[in-house]
């Protein structure tokens, strides 16, 4: 999808959600300190007490900030409008994650009670909040048995005989296969989980396959002597989840643009209910082609087989195609650029899985390229897996887009 479409595709969401003509908003400076007081404490609250699964946290932000876009929107026109739509966000946030991540409650309770402090006192506060409230209720209710508690994400997975191309459980450690559930979860706004399904990763032994094994097995290897001491940071950077890695750069998009506090608030929301669409889509083709890893193919296959070659990194317990860090790079490419632009000022990363490094970016695409060559680099995917993922995530969030309204009705 062309740049252009992406952002006309953003204005006509927040322009929806917003429900308020463009002149008459102010200036971006006056605005959305709510958002961004809120978007922090979903962070830490996330951070400390979130699930073990990366999707179950994505869906504890969807909820959370789909039911403050919701509030947002019934707030009245005039001049108390603003009041009634800073007292909804932090209802509903709060009172959200209160219910998904009950030991933060006395944190939130704080979080919630300095929020309206300094919203003035009156019917639109009360208003607001109890706006906040209903709306959480109604999208914790509606996503009751959706199928992406830890338990359900990580169903028992029963792996196949080996054979060439097949995956199997991989060393260090042949852990069991996880995130197999997600493929029956309930998406947010995918139609199915096969919707956006990717057609098989190349056959065993064709040119393209060929390249993929030479590339990982001479740039992926744990000793190899071509990575460059750059290239073994990046995939050290970026080994980590794409969830805590994402974190800033969406909260810079949001710092940056010029939407008011609903627009914002909905852009929150549909960007973690895109980012669980897409993991979701990601497990069913994960599962449907079975690929498997590159640690595998190199120990066992009969390509040039190395009983001792070990990759830079951990292998993930699921399999190579598509890259779920592909996807998740894809998708938020896409949604960033409809909100923000393609390029930015300046801003800067870092990574719990390589402290002490700090990374400059000047645009949304730079992440997506870095994701790409950094499973390579890290030894765990092929480059043709991390290119499907992206594909995969930029189609799921493309969908997502042109469906946002059903998330905010």
């Amino acid at each position: 999808m062309k740049r252009s479409a992406l952002l006309a595709l953003g204005s006509a969401l927040l322009m929806a959600v917003g429900a308020v003509p463009a002149q008459a908003t102010a200036p971006a400076k006056d605005r959305g300190n709510v958002v961004g007081e809120w978007y922090d404490v979903t962070a830490q609250t996330v951070d400390a007490a979130g699930a073990p699964t990366q999707i179950t946290n994505s869906r504890t932000w969807a909820i959370g900030w789909i039911a403050a876009a919701r509030a947002t929107r019934e707030a009245p026109h005039g001049p108390h409008r603003a009041a009634f739509q800073d007292a909804a966000v932090a209802s509903a946030v709060h009172d959200a994650l209160a219910a998904l991540a009950p030991t933060r409650k006395a944190e939130l309770d704080a979080a919630l009670a300095a929020t309206l402090r300094r919203v003035p006192d009156g019917s639109a506060e009360r208003r607001g909040v109890a706006a906040g409230a209903r709306q959480a209720k109604a999208v914790l209710a509606s996503r009751t048995g959706d199928g992406l508690d830890p338990a359900s994400v990580n169903a028992p997975f029963t792996v196949p005989a080996a054979a060439p191309g097949v995956w199997q459980p991989t060393p260090n450690g042949y852990a069991p296969a996880v995130q197999y559930g997600n493929r029956v979860a309930k998406p947010f706004l995918l139609d199915s989980p096969r919707q956006f399904r990717i057609g098989p990763p190349p056959a065993l032994g064709s040119a393209r396959y060929l390249a993929d094994l030479a590339e990982v097995r001479a740039y992926g290897a744990a000793d190899s002597t071509v990575r460059t001491a750059r290239q073994t940071e990046t995939a050290t950077f970026w080994y980590g989840g794409s969830l805590a890695l994402y974190t800033e750069p969406l909260r810079v998009a949001l710092s940056r643009s010029r939407a008011s506090t609903a627009e914002r608030a909905a852009f929150v929301g549909l960007f973690h209910a895109a980012l669980v669409d897409t993991q979701i889509a990601t497990s069913d083709s994960k599962y449907t082609h079975l690929r498997w890893r590159p640690v595998t193919a190199i120990r066992t296959g009969n390509v040039a087989q190395d009983t001792t070659w070990s990759p830079l990194h951990n292998t993930p317990a699921h399999p190579d195609y598509p890259s779920g860090h592909g996807t998740y790079a894809g998708a938020a490419e896409v949604l960033l650029t409809s909100l923000a632009g393609a390029r930015t000022a300046p801003y800067t990363l870092t990574s719990p899985t390589a402290p002490g490094v700090t990374r400059t970016y000047t645009g949304w695409q730079q992440l997506t390229r870095e994701n790409v060559d950094a499973r390579v680099w890290s030894g765990i995917h092929s480059r043709t897996a991390d290119e499907a993922g992206v594909r995969l995530g930029a189609d799921v969030a493309g969908y997502a887009l042109r469906h946002a309204h059903r998330l905010f009705r």
